[in-house]
């Protein structure tokens, strides 16, 4: 998924009012030497993000919107606090002896939000719709693994079948898949109610327009639902009673803030308005490390540069496609990724010389990682980029500068740790002479402006959605909607995308595991030797929750849950 990497620069002097959990006054709390207390032990008040770009999950691809969905959905499985999986709308599971047949026995009395009672068939619904061409959802090459879909007409009526009575899904797959429960406990795998969602169709807006606001038409089928939503202020959920483990939540109102404001909601957080926050500015990580509230988790994932392929930059400069290839290379190496790490970043984060993060399973018993792309040594980096340039006639190595005028902008959201990651690599390249214009742009629009391909190089960063290379190896398909270095949407290219679709497609289709692996590497060597993503670091996941909060978990995915959350006295 999409992370946003939020943190700021503290404002001084900067007057903060009531903090945006609706218009309920700030709680009080009281310090208790190095710990607080909370009179209030069934709200928590959170801040995930600024104002999320869909809280329709089959239309989700950000890690913030991820959060709110697992907290108000819920699929067939679901993630533990300890990150396992277990059945969630699922009562149990069968596996066929080959590997490509799912069989779900549905739990009994399962209901939506409004009432309704909630079966297979929902799942059935839920899962053409978000695989449909109507939908057009970024996320629908995940449903390649069926036999039937194609990106023209979805999924077949044979892919997912629901018994007569409601009670049993039998899944068919095209191959055996490692990953698939998994992704039954991702949001794009949700089930959402037809009979809400249906009647707010057109054909201005394709997939309703139910998940647009708070009302009787969002209907979820999670811990919470949503009563208020103050746009680009904040949102209220309230504890849905008719979820099936309704029993186990104690926090029955959950306000969250938004804004791109990090530090307001860090003065929220140290005025006691605030539980949870889900970043830290920059300029606070010192000091707020210290705390025993400040958490560092394992995070999959990695924060990198995103080079448009497709980019009337290179033919600017008078660079043919091989030539560019050497400019995003050389641009590549400029970029001083320790001094990110450790001025910005400022949470221990490693180098990365891979896409794929270290650490991911290989899905056949190892780690992925078995090689690094680039050296970490910056000086050495610097010395090479000048003589690709120089190569490729841009640079004068006796002059020690470069032979023409070099401008493009960056693009990046607004949050000031992703701006001051561009403020550091512009200063990278200014260093030989290169001029970067900094871009920034709100969150949502940012999202679509680099997936429409509308830039020139762009800040991205990806959460892997599950343990596996396939989750960020088939992103890059040609169809894909989280393709936004554009790769394969231009014909006039000679780059052979196609080559690459394929690929993908046999991985998933490889029963060997030990080739699967291999095929995976393969890929990823052809998506590095675009030279077009620029990984930055590897991530970890920063947040603060108060010492009165317990229960509060999150996933190495980045996925936060609260509805298991206890706040004690």
């Amino acid at each position: 998924m999409k992370k946003k990497l939020v943190s700021l620069v503290l404002v001084a002097g900067m007057a903060l009012g009531l903090v945006a959990c609706g218009n309920k006054a700030p709680e009080s709390t009281q310090s208790v030497g190095t710990t607080t207390t909370k009179a209030d032990t069934t709200t928590l008040n959170i801040f995930m993000a600024s104002e999320p770009d869909h809280l329709d999950p089959a239309l989700n691809s950000t890690v913030d919107g991820g959060c709110l969905a697992v907290n108000c959905f819920e699929g067939l499985m679901r993630y533990n606090a300890n990150g396992e999986l277990e059945p969630a709308c699922a009562e149990s599971y069968e596996v066929s002896e080959d590997g490509l047949t799912y069989t779900f026995t549905m739990k009994d009395g399962l209901i939506w939000s409004n009432g309704d009672a909630l079966d297979a068939t929902d799942f059935v619904y839920s899962w053409k719709r978000a695989a449909s061409p109507e939908v057009a959802a970024d996320y629908s090459y995940l449903c390649e693994v069926f036999p039937s879909f194609t990106y023209e007409n979805g999924l077949g009526d044979e892919d997912v079948v629901a018994s007569e009575d409601g009670k049993t899904l039998t899944v068919t797959l095209k191959a055996v898949c490692p990953y698939f429960l998994d992704l039954c406990a991702f949001p794009f795998f949700f089930p959402v109610d037809e009979e809400v969602v249906e009647p707010t169709v057109s054909a201005e807006n394709p997939a309703g327009t139910w998940a647009l606001d708070a009302g009787e038409n969002f209907v979820s089928n999670g811990a919470y639902k949503l009563e208020s939503w103050n746009h680009d202020s904040d949102m209220t959920y309230v504890k849905n009673d008719s979820y099936w483990d309704a029993d186990s939540v104690s926090i029955t109102t959950l306000n969250v803030m938004l804004t791109s404001d990090d530090v307001a909601a860090y003065t929220a957080y140290q005025t006691g308005d605030l539980d949870f926050i889900d970043t830290v500015p920059t300029a606070e990580v010192p000091t707020a490390s210290q705390s025993e509230e400040f958490v560092v988790a394992d995070n999959l994932g990695t924060y990198y540069v995103g080079f448009n392929y497709n980019s009337d930059l290179y033919s600017k400069l008078g660079l043919d496609e091989e030539q560019a290839k050497v400019f995003r290379q050389a641009l590549s190496l400029l970029i001083d990724r320790q001094y990110i790490i450790d001025n910005i970043a400022q949470t221990n984060q490693k180098i990365a010389t891979t896409f794929i993060p270290a650490g991911c399973s290989d899905g056949n018993g190892g780690e992925f990682k078995n090689k690094d792309y680039y050296g970490t040594d910056y000086e050495a980096n610097v010395a090479e980029a000048k003589e690709l340039l120089a190569s490729i006639g841009l640079f004068d190595l006796d002059q020690d500068a470069l032979t023409q005028d070099v401008s493009f902008v960056y693009l990046t959201n607004n949050s000031e740790g992703n701006v001051k990651t561009a403020e550091a690599i512009q200063a990278d390249f200014a260093t030989i002479g290169i001029n970067m214009t900094i871009e920034q742009q709100e969150w949502a629009t940012f999202l679509n402006t680099r997936k429409n391909g509308d830039f020139d190089i762009a800040r991205e960063g990806w959460i892997m959605d599950y343990n596996d290379p396939i989750n960020m190896l088939e992103m890059w398909t040609t169809e894909s909607g989280n393709n936004d270095c554009q790769f394969g949407r231009d014909a006039s290219k000679a780059l052979d995308w196609a080559a690459y679709d394929q690929l993908i497609s046999d991985i998933r289709t490889e029963a060997d595991l030990a080739k699967r692996a291999e095929l995976m590497h393969q890929a990823e060597d052809m998506l590095m030797e675009t030279q077009c993503v620029v990984p930055i670091y590897y991530y970890n996941d920063l947040y603060m929750v108060k010492s009165y909060v317990k229960g509060v978990y999150s996933t190495v995915e980045g996925m936060k849950y609260f509805y298991h959350a206890t706040i004690e006295q």
